[in-house]
């Protein structure tokens, strides 16, 4: 089966796996989305991830640990919440000096700029611009 916006479906796969409380959760792999993992491990969203090679019979995936705070009863999910921004039918771009504030700094703001894929913190002080993925906080 396709799926028409494959970062949409990472989003909305990782925002239903935490809501259940899974520990893992499981997507498939392309380069941007893996990307896009890793700013969420370096932003402290995430625990890990892990690329799966692809095998004769499945494509390659990537495993991700969700993180969680609290003890067992009281677990809350890091990830409060994910919005996808720029889409296949409205693109939106930001300039330098417009790269948004989720949260005022309590989120962050996931750009794909000319030099790869950026939070919004990393791209302002590279001084780049580009399209506005996705906001998570």
């Amino acid at each position: 089966m396709s799926v028409i916006d494959p970062i949409a479906d990472m989003l909305a796969r990782i925002r239903n796996a935490s809501a259940v409380g899974h520990n893992t959760v499981a997507v498939p792999h392309s380069n941007i989305k893996a990307a896009i993992a890793q700013i969420l491990k370096d932003e402290g969203f995430i625990q890990d991830y892990e690329t799966v090679a692809a095998s004769a019979q499945s494509h390659g995936m990537i495993r991700v640990w969700l993180k969680y705070t609290g003890d067992r009863r009281n677990r809350k999910p890091v990830i409060a919440g994910m919005e996808r921004v720029s889409k296949p039918g409205r693109r939106v771009y930001s300039g330098k000096d417009e790269i948004p504030w989720v949260l005022s700094g309590m989120g962050v703001a996931i750009l794909s700029t000319p030099k790869g894929v950026l939070s919004g913190d990393q791209a302002r002080r590279l001084g780049v611009g580009g399209e506005v993925l996705c906001y998570v906080w």
